[in-house]
């Protein structure tokens, strides 16, 4: 079977980060630390956007 990234609907903002957190298997809090600290930097915040209106939630794939 296919691994896809997907949002999850009962995520903290859009799902984005427990979404990509179940395709890599790993807890999403990780994955929200991550992307915190790379919003700092300046293309965290952009790249979660961009994530939030491409990736399709999990129930449309």
């Amino acid at each position: 079977m296919n691994k896809r990234i997907y949002k999850i609907r009962n995520g903290k903002i859009c799902g984005v980060c427990g979404g990509i957190g179940e395709f890599l298997d790993i807890d999403p809090t990780i994955i929200r630390l991550v992307w915190a600290i790379s919003a700092f930097a300046g293309v965290g915040l952009f790249a979660y956007f961009v994530a939030a209106l491409i990736l399709p939630y999990q129930d449309q794939i």
